[in-house]
């Protein structure tokens, strides 16, 4: 295979969900395995609902995925590009204007449904003359532009679903311009496609019909180029089995960000899912890649339960070095020579990243000690080792009381724990205690 030319061409009309960034994944993640090149193109032609700040937003929620793209376009600032190639299918007589308003449309549909027929729009506008465009354009109509169809069976051999087919004489001549003259999806798409010599389209499903219009488009603008592959993916569902919407926030990734799951785990939960793989864990996008396969997606609907991030963020958050975390540990003020023995030993522990501040303040703040048996704390604080500490000293020490006391278990160590972290479970205290350091750990004994 060539270097791919993949894209993601989201409209910045609210925040990406979660839906959305799995057709972001499996885009940059085809393009990273086979060292091709990730576009991300705004479709942004609806200048009415499209925003920057949703822009902006699409571009933080990518980076904090990990998908850095190549190539950054608003199709907004492409629109000369667009305007000719609608002149070029006017010319061709592929490109054709229609008058009727969307009730006169939604009237005739019904009509043809209570008779028995599908509600394919009937050609009418080439009836008309010049003189009955003349006049409703007089009369103040403006045109909408449709794609004139070649009727036949348009074929594919999709990456995903295998071989495909679509009978063009069952759809309407799509409606490429709106009356106000500003593009539709499928032209500029099209038009970009061919234009940054696209080689994979990588998409949801839902985009199955579409394709079989858009491969007649691209023999209509550019009959000599290549046509890019196609691979048609499985859809996210809720875990309820509802569809997943960018209007009401469901699922968005700054809402799973902000509920602290982790992008890695975001990341592979919502490209494994529905797949032949394993949901696993990973370190990072690399890793990740390094199983992906569009052959493993499965043609069923893929549930997605956020239930499972919490799970995954624990997991994925065990993974860490400390290198992968070493700026996050800064933010938070986790910083100076405890903060990487503290992040090996409390990695295991933590369910979401900001739980970490808990152990900190554990070994470098106050606490409130729970003191469940004091005479035995006692005892514990007359036997506690002089300095220096490592981690064989909790061994030592409690080898020791247990000589001394007779206790063992739990009967031996919760106190202990709950004394010293004013917690009933948490990371190996061996690996704690040198961190609490002894004064810390006498006043909570004793305290």
């Amino acid at each position: 295979m060539t270097s791919p030319i993949v894209r993601f061409a989201p409209s910045p009309t609210g925040r990406i969900h979660i839906g959305n960034a799995r057709v972001a994944l499996f885009n940059y993640l085809f393009s990273a395995t086979h060292h091709g090149r990730f576009i991300l193109r705004f479709d942004d032609t609806d200048l009415a609902r499209s925003t920057e700040e949703f822009a902006r937003g699409v571009e933080v929620d990518l980076a904090w995925l990990g998908i850095v793209p190549h190539e950054t376009f608003r199709q907004s600032q492409r629109v000369a590009l667009y305007e000719t190639a609608a002149v070029k299918l006017r010319e061709a007589g592929r490109l054709y204007p229609c008058y009727e308003t969307p009730e006169e449309l939604e009237k005739r549909r019904k009509m043809q449904q209570a008779r028995g027929l599908p509600p394919v729009y009937d050609r009418a506008a080439l009836k008309l003359s010049d003189a009955d465009r003349s006049r409703l354009e007089a009369s103040g109509r403006r045109p909408h532009w449709r794609f004139k169809l070649e009727h036949g069976v348009v074929e594919w051999n999709d990456l995903i679903r295998g071989p495909a087919r679509i009978d063009c004489a069952a759809l309407s001549d799509p409606v490429l311009i709106r009356e106000d003259g500003s593009f539709l999806y499928t032209l500029p798409s099209v038009t970009d496609d061919i234009d940054m010599k696209v080689t994979h389209v990588i998409r949801g499903e839902d985009h199955v019909t579409n394709t079989a219009v858009q491969l007649q488009l691209f023999a209509a603008l550019a009959p000599q180029a290549a046509r890019p592959a196609f691979a048609h993916h499985n859809l996210l569902i809720g875990a309820s089995g509802e569809g997943l919407s960018k209007r009401t926030g469901s699922l968005s990734i700054a809402s799973l960000r902000d509920e602290g799951y982790e992008a890695m785990a975001v990341a592979a939960l919502a490209t494994l899912t529905g797949s032949s793989d394993n949901v696993h864990a990973v370190r990072s996008l690399e890793d990740l890649g390094a199983s992906f396969d569009l052959a493993h997606v499965s043609r069923n609907p893929a549930r997605f339960d956020p239930e499972d991030l919490s799970t995954l963020t624990h997991r994925t958050l065990a993974l860490f070095e400390f290198e992968d975390v070493r700026e996050r540990l800064a933010a938070l003020d986790v910083v100076g020579h405890k903060a990487e023995p503290l992040w090996r030993a409390a990695r295991g522990n933590l369910w979401t990243f900001d739980d970490i501040l808990k152990w900190w303040r554990v070994i470098e703040g106050e606490i409130e000690p729970a003191h469940e048996d004091p005479a035995f704390l006692k005892e514990a604080a007359q036997l506690l080792p002089q300095e220096p500490w490592d981690e064989s000293t909790w061994s030592a020490w409690t080898s020791d009381l247990k000589t001394g006391t007779g206790r063992k278990g739990k009967a031996l160590f919760h106190p202990l724990r709950l004394a010293l972290t004013g917690e009933t479970s948490g990371p190996e205290l061996a690996a704690l205690l040198p961190l609490i350091g002894r004064a810390k750990a006498l006043a909570r004994l004793v305290g």
